[in-house]
């Protein structure tokens, strides 16, 4: 299924797996440079935060590298978790989160 405004560049299994590499890459890099796992693995973000935020910096890039307001970022996920509904769970719990840090 086609979104207006989400392209749709792979399905979310190559997705996942761009992301997973991704991150063994980070955490490869932070090892190597001396870094405790137990100090920044939960810095990290699971593969489908990372894949969310992949999405969301296309669509930002899309529409001229603008950082968008709050509506507007709310609409970008919106639109992912349309196009990839096995993001849904991973968005809405982001935007939980960010809710939470924001009324604190």
């Amino acid at each position: 299924m086609d979104v207006p405004g989400v392209p749709r560049r792979a399905s979310l299994e190559v997705l996942r797996a761009e992301a997973s590499d991704e991150l063994s890459t980070v955490v490869f890099e932070r090892l190597r440079a001396g870094e405790d796992p137990w100090a920044f693995m939960e810095q990290i973000p699971s593969v489908d935060e990372l894949v969310v935020l992949m999405l969301r910096a296309e669509l930002i890039q899309a529409d001229g590298g603008r950082i968008p307001n709050r509506d507007v970022n709310y609409r970008m996920l919106r639109q992912i978790a349309v196009a990839y509904p096995g993001l849904a769970p991973t968005i809405w719990s982001m935007v939980a989160e960010r809710s939470e840090r924001q009324s604190a």
